[in-house]
């Protein structure tokens, strides 16, 4: 047996786990707000507070509120409008209200859609970094329909991730004064570290006012950063919570799901296509443990997806695989801590490995996630099991059952902005395969602004025999400035060996050294002006192949991007690119780009009309040369708030390519269509259909929810997926590729 047979069971990795906790040092303390260079202690509440969203309580009012500044569109400003938001807690609860006066034609109430991503309305938001490690977090977002959104935040970017949901509430009311909130968060919800009932976290709260485009929050974060500014994380007012005894609730949620699939595929022949029809009936469930205020454990048996939406459909224009988000709450709760970025769509863990194989479904018998922190140490574990796969008609091979382990381990040093870390991934079958991938990362803040990362990968797989340790390896050291506004900079060097294969990452490119660099500088005008923001940016990156030393791929490009202050947003590029084929690649089962070497460029355009309107668009263009041909590029995503109720969107994409020398052409059209309708916070209907005419292909996903409070879900899916193009081979297609009928039901009891 291999010497690294160790890795293929996880329990010996759990062990190891908890040895290293029994070890780990204690807590570090509370360090100052970076925004205001002190630490706030929150208020407990003195009475009790009625969630109806009046904010009449007594207790309220001895509760000072917040001072807010205006971000957007002028920081530092004073906001238009009169606004007190309010930050206490009590044994059980954070609590928020908000009073936002305004004129009854200023407020914008676009949806009661549940995590609704889009600026086209007005919002209350709380974020929180739990952990208070500037690098992570968590945000609550409300508007005034009562509408609620959760997200988490990672890397210290502010970018939100609202696909994570919680238990939690929100109520509103709208007068002639304005709308006012009440929100509730169960400490329960929440993963933080308490030391003798002493809680400290990273706070921040914005009012967002779609029509002016204005954002009022606290802490004054300027806008240096770029878009999500606000929402950083290092930036957030530090607060102390004092005497938190939370109690932690074992949260059982079974499910019950039932319905009936149907295919249509070639029979052995090749004469005709067959329906297949497979009837579903599923029971299964999830468990949540609160172990402690630092540690979270999931616990799964026949896990199922059935709910989460289809994703979206993209036209595949380079050789490259493409890269798909994650959408499953299971691997969602700080999945920031399991990220291991190796640059661009790179990653050495890729929770869509698990349970998917070719874009279909594999069966989950379960296993368990944890994630928590312990001192100055952050810790996430992963262990799944999935189902042997039968043959298939064609007489495919069986895909054998596999267990998949995931471990984490990562600390700040130096520093409150610099960590190192571990992470080791597990893929063994039941038929001897294994594949096993060990890395070791760390960020390490230099200065202000200025970062320097490093990431080493070693991986070990029982196809690959006698290869160095080089081979097996993958490098990335990078250097960079962190700022939007002022001088930036950024350079790499990476290298991932001819054996290099993370089985649970993703990655694009194998056998490559690649270098590159960027610099940029952006500005942040005066007052007044039209401009926000803008920013120039120029870089290049060469590949070459490790075999030969031979140059693969050089791309550079030049860029520039403004913000407006009416919240409109123009963008420019150029791009100048030089690849080295050696060997085709297909856009289609006629069109190929032919091996050689070339060099063109092209450029691209957008626009995006100011978002706190109830009709909104997006719209780009691009064109140039392809390879030896030449390319056109339109797109267009436009947005229709009717009321809110519903929501109209849509996207159309075109790409023209035509390649004389050859006499061929590809044209392809990719068309989306999203209803999104709701009669209140618990009744919601989301339609999408979309069309791929390269792959002469369509999809229709319809998705109805009941959901009366988080954690109890009703969700009745239909999927149909259909040919547009009938007579492309013989015989015939039929115009339904597939269809499903499922009705899933959820039911949370807290223990």
């Amino acid at each position: 047996m291999s010497r690294f047979s160790c890795c293929h069971t996880f329990g010996r990795a759990l062990l190891l786990g908890s040895l290293l906790l029994a070890i780990l040092p204690g807590a570090t303390p509370a360090q100052v707000s970076p925004a205001t260079g002190s630490v706030l202690v929150v208020p407990r509440l003195t009475g009790p507070i009625t969630l109806d969203g009046h904010v009449d309580e007594p207790a309220w009012d001895v509760v000072a509120p917040l001072s807010l500044v205006t971000h957007w569109p002028t920081f530092g400003a004073a906001p238009s409008e009169r606004t007190e938001i309010r930050v206490a807690y009590d044994d059980g609860y954070i609590y928020v209200s908000c009073r936002c006066y305004a004129p009854p034609e200023a407020i914008f109430a676009a949806s009661f859609q549940r995590d609704l991503n889009t600026l086209a309305t007005d919002f209350l938001a709380l974020g929180l970094d739990t952990y208070d490690d500037n690098a992570s977090g968590v945000d609550f977002i409300t508007s005034p329909t009562g509408s609620r959104s959760d997200g988490t935040m990672a890397g210290d970017t502010g970018e939100i991730d609202d696909t994570w949901n919680t238990f939690w509430d929100a109520e509103v009311t709208v007068t002639p004064e304005g709308w006012f909130s009440e929100m509730r968060i169960p400490f329960s919800s929440l993963r933080f570290q308490a030391v003798n009932g002493r809680v400290v976290m990273g706070l921040n709260v914005w009012r967002y006012l779609g029509k002016k485009n204005e954002m009022d929050l606290f802490p004054a974060i300027p806008p240096t950063w770029g878009f999500w500014s606000f929402n950083k994380s290092s930036q957030f007012q530090k607060v102390v919570f004092e005497d938190v005894e939370t109690k932690r609730p074992i949260y059982v949620t079974p499910y019950a799901l039932g319905g009936i699939g149907q295919s249509f595929d070639l029979n052995p022949d090749g004469t005709a296509y067959v329906r297949t029809d497979d009837p579903v009936t599923e029971f299964g469930g999830d468990v949540k443990l609160g172990i402690g205020d630092n540690l979270a454990l999931d616990l799964t048996v026949n896990t199922d997806f059935a709910q989460v939406e289809a994703d979206n459909v993209q036209v595949n224009l380079t050789r490259f695989s493409l890269f798909f988000p994650e959408k499953r709450q299971f691997f969602l709760e700080r999945a920031s801590l399991f990220n291991f970025d190796l640059g661009g769509s790179n990653v050495l863990f890729y929770s869509r490995r698990i349970g998917l194989q070719d874009g279909e479904a594999v069966r989950l018998l379960g296993g368990g996630r944890a994630v928590g922190r312990f001192g100055a140490w952050d810790v996430g574990l992963i262990d799944m099991q999935t189902a042997r796969r039968p043959s298939d008609l064609s007489g495919q091979p069986v895909l054998p059952s596999e267990n998949v382990g995931v471990v984490r381990l990562r600390r700040r040093v130096f520093n409150d902005f610099s960590t190192v870390g571990s992470l080791v991934t597990s893929r063994r079958g039941d038929d001897g395969t294994y594949n096993v991938a060990l890395g070791f990362d760390s960020d390490v803040r230099l200065a202000e602004n200025a970062y320097a990362e490093l990431r080493w990968v070693q991986t070990f797989d029982n196809a690959i025999d006698g290869a160095s340790p080089l081979t097996r390896a993958r490098l990335r050291a990078t250097v960079s400035s962190r700022a939007y506004t002022g001088f930036g900079y950024s350079a790499k060097i990476e290298r991932a060996g001819r054996d290099y294969r993370p089985d649970l990452g993703f990655e694009q490119r194998s056998d490559f050294t690649v270098s590159g660099a960027k610099l940029w500088h952006g500005w942040r005008p005066e007052r007044g002006s039209r401009l926000a923001r803008h920013q120039v940016v120029v870089g290049s990156e060469t590949f070459w192949r490790n075999a030969d030393r031979t140059i693969e791929t050089i791309e550079s490009s030049a860029s520039w991007e403004g913000a407006l202050a009416s919240g409109a947003s123009l963008n420019g590029q150029v791009d100048l690119t030089h690849d080295d084929l050696r060997e085709a690649f297909s856009l289609s089962d006629h069109v190929e780009v032919l091996p050689g070497a070339y060099t063109f460029i092209a450029a691209a355009a957008s626009y995006d009309t100011p978002g706190g309107q109830p009709l909104r668009a997006s719209v780009s263009a691009g064109g140039g040369a392809f390879y030896n041909g030449q390319r056109l590029t339109l797109g267009a995503k436009p947005t229709w708030v009717v009321s809110k109720y519903l929501t109209l969107s849509g996207s159309y994409e075109f790409n023209h390519i035509r390649f004389p020398d050859q006499a061929e052409s590809f044209t392809a059209h990719v068309a989306r269509l999203r209803i999104r309708a709701a009669l209140n916070t618990r009744w919601s209907l989301s339609s999408l259909l979309q069309t791929n005419s390269a792959a002469t292909a369509g999809l229709v996903n319809l998705r109805l929810r009941y959901n009366p409070r988080e954690g109890s879900d009703f969700y009745l899916v239909i999927d149909q997926g259909f040919h547009t193009d009938r007579l492309a081979d013989l015989p015939g297609r039929p115009f339904t590729s597939r269809r499903s009928l499922l009705a899933k039901y959820t039911y949370t009891f807290a223990l």
